[in-house]
């Protein structure tokens, strides 16, 4: 029983670890690929990907997602503390198991999209933005961004279609152990 506990540590603090390292990896992705929007974008005309549909373009987003809530960089930054408090709480309850392999990865997405912007808007007061689809007139984006949205999206396909109900419960205290492996046994 000892043994198995020590594994069972063994095991998460594995995971923290992966976790860790691959948000800090792909929160470096994203600031490098936002000081190169500063170096190569800024102040200068957009650089055309594909004429009409997609372009490189500097933005300076003082706002939330789509440019709403100019200029409340607190409060962006207090609402991504809360959120990456709860990516790290059901980080560390999620059973450690293959089953929920996709869950960690989208977790470390989240967490990564949101410190990469968050990080813009301690030190700059807005997120630094670069990619546009013209051709929809979409608002302009940056890598962080990605990571949240398509992180965002496989999290509701995967809940959906891939998860089913009983397979979530180790978020509720009162069906898992301090582990969060007993459900995952049934």
């Amino acid at each position: 029983m000892n043994n198995s506990m020590t594994d069972l540590k063994n095991k998460r603090m594995q995971y923290n670890i992966i976790g860790i390292v691959a948000a800090l990896l792909l929160i470096i992705l994203d600031q490098w690929s936002k000081r190169l929007a500063v170096s190569a974008l800024m102040d200068k005309e957009p650089f055309v990907i594909i004429d009409g549909v997609f372009q490189l373009r500097y933005l300076e987003n003082r706002g939330a997602a789509f440019g709403i809530m100019q200029n409340r960089a607190i409060f962006f930054v207090i609402i991504g503390i809360l959120i990456l408090a709860a990516i790290a709480y059901l980080y560390h309850k999620m059973p450690c198991t293959p089953k929920y392999h996709l869950l960690r990865i989208l977790a470390v997405l989240m967490t990564a999209g949101a410190i990469g912007n968050m990080i813009d808007r301690v030190l700059n007061n807005y997120v630094v933005d670069f990619f546009y689809f013209e051709l929809i007139n979409f608002p302009i984006f940056n890598v962080a961004d990605c990571y949240v949205t398509v992180a965002t999206a496989l999290l509701i396909v995967a809940i959906l279609f891939i998860y089913k109900e009983e397979d979530l419960k180790f978020i509720d205290r009162k069906h898992s152990d301090v582990s969060g492996e007993k459900d995952d046994a049934k």
